[in-house]
């Protein structure tokens, strides 16, 4: 038996929704052990001068806890 949480964090990257995806997990796991899983939960884009210049993500960040 075990019990999750759940926490959200936020990412961005200069390049893709998914970058920010996969730097936001890399980042979580650094400072949470046993992550499970993330599901995004909100996308954005930063716009200046009419063009896109990051893209941000929501996501929930599941992790075992331990103990």
């Amino acid at each position: 038996m075990s019990v999750a949480r759940v926490t959200e964090i936020s990412s961005t990257s200069t390049k893709s929704f998914d970058d920010a995806v996969e730097i936001g997990v890399e980042r979580a796991a650094q400072t949470l052990r046993g992550v499970t899983g993330a599901w995004v939960k909100e996308q954005k884009v930063v716009v200046k001068d009419g063009k896109v210049t990051a893209y941000q993500v929501n996501m929930m960040v599941t992790f075992v806890l331990e103990g």
